[in-house]
């Protein structure tokens, strides 16, 4: 089911706001939606694909992947545009849980930006719940973060300095449940044709780049480009499923893509605990994917909750949660 409501306005290649794009379509998510980017991510996390295990934890119910959000955001930037954009960089954060039959919308608003590149906030407002449309005061955000959107993109645009990593972040506990500062985990993957095609099946995020092979080429790449909600995929899977584990819920990610991805090309993605906050049950980590070569392809940290692991202490421990309320995330 989708219907126009709300109109977003993308900027020309000169920044500033020019005619409006494609209004952005309520997209109402299914169980079906949560399995199918499981499948796609190999996210398999609890919390999006087990009704009843997710019934026991402080969601209530099976929630969204915080990429598969993502994506929407992506189809919208790309929404109502005859070429293609880029996204370069993203940061979300996930204050509310997107439950299934959420209607959302994706909204993007244009700021300032330097030449040929866009800066946006970005946010998915929650429309329509339990089948009943929100009033615009009751209507919740369930991703927001900021953009940056590459327009008219090719290869050599990607360049830019790297930034300071989450290692920065020093202080913390020495231990919580299992888990300990410097641990690490690692997954290695290559993207083929089918998953392109599914991920455009599913997100509706028809960027030029990822399916045209030809136009891909002749902007600098080595055929079609690896959307950057796939790619930061391999992060959903390693937080949700190895470390910290199954049951961990994403509260905040930032992404920056430094070199396109090529179809077929081993990838390796990493993610690195560097702090632990007990008395939150938060987590901290470095994340980053490298390429061939062992090129660095995308860079970020992560902030995730683990009150709902399936594998804490030996023998059980007190919840120091229990009965606080507690921001939750996707």
């Amino acid at each position: 089911m989708t219907m126009g409501i709300k109109q977003t306005v993308v900027p020309a290649a000169g920044g500033a706001p020019s005619t409006p794009a494609a209004q952005a379509p309520i997209r109402v998510l299914t169980q079906h939606d949560f399995d199918r980017f499981a499948r796609l991510s190999r996210d398999d996390n609890p919390i999006h694909c087990d009704p009843a295990f997710a019934r026991g934890t402080h969601f209530g119910a099976t929630v969204a992947h915080g990429m598969l959000l993502f994506s929407l955001l992506c189809a919208q930037m790309q929404r109502g545009r005859a070429g293609p954009v880029l996204p370069l960089a993203q940061t979300l954060m996930f204050p509310q849980p997107t439950y299934v039959g959420d209607g959302v919308v994706a909204e993007l608003v244009p700021g300032e930006g330097a030449a040929g590149r866009i800066a946006l906030r970005t946010a998915i407002r929650c429309v329509q719940r339990g089948g009943r449309a929100l009033a615009t005061g009751e209507a919740p955000i369930t991703a927001s973060g900021d953009a940056e959107l590459l327009l008219d993109p090719d290869a050599a645009a990607l360049a830019g300095p790297l930034v300071a990593g989450a290692d920065a972040a020093i202080a913390g506990d020495a231990a919580l449940y299992h888990l300990r500062r410097g641990q690490q985990a690692d997954a290695v993957r290559a993207f083929e044709a089918a998953d392109i095609d599914e991920y455009v099946a599913l997100s509706e995020d028809a960027n030029p780049l990822y399916t045209d092979a030809a136009l891909a080429r002749r902007r600098g790449f080595d055929g079609p480009v690896v959307p950057l909600p796939l790619l930061a995929g391999m992060f959903s899977d390693l937080l949700g499923t190895r470390l910290p584990g199954r049951g961990t819920g994403w509260m905040k990610q930032s992404l920056r893509l430094r070199a396109a991805v090529r179809l077929g090309e081993p990838l390796r993605a990493s993610v690195r605990i560097v702090r632990l906050r007990a008395d939150k049950e938060l987590v901290n980590l470095a994340t980053d994917i490298t390429g061939e070569g062992g090129r660095l392809v995308l860079q970020g940290e992560a902030l995730v909750l683990v009150r709902n692991l399936e594998r804490k202490l030996a023998g059980g421990a007190a919840d120091p949660g229990e009965g606080r309320p507690a921001a939750v995330s996707s």
